[in-house]
């Protein structure tokens, strides 16, 4: 995530079409305007080439020692929605989801 002139990493917890949660290390200001650089991790930590995505920071919560961040997308243009739409579907496809009951689930489980 870029913030101004500043680089800040972490991961995602959950990703969609209008946004995404991640755990960062920094505290975001709620309302700022980032741009996001999605990237997916494949075996032997082999990484795709970034997509950057407009977006804004619409909640941040301190939890343990990383803050939790809620990012909007903004819009984007045609070829960066067509690349959005296929990072989805990998994602969508890269398994089987297995169900935690939700008694046993915690609470970082409500958010992947």
């Amino acid at each position: 995530m870029r913030v101004g002139g500043k680089q800040l990493q972490g991961r995602t917890t959950n990703v969609s079409r209008g946004g995404l949660a991640a755990d960062l290390t920094d505290k975001v200001p709620v309302g700022t305007d980032v741009e996001v650089d999605l990237q997916l991790v494949f075996e032997d930590d082999v990484q795709s080439e970034p997509l950057r995505v407009p977006a804004r920071v619409v909640w941040c919560t301190a939890l343990e020692e990383v803050f939790q961040v809620g990012i909007s997308f903004k819009p984007m243009d045609a070829q960066k929605a067509q690349y959005m739409t296929l990072f989805l579907k990998y994602l969508d496809d890269s398994g089987p989801r297995v169900k935690t009951p939700k008694a046993e689930r915690s609470i970082d489980d409500q958010f992947r």
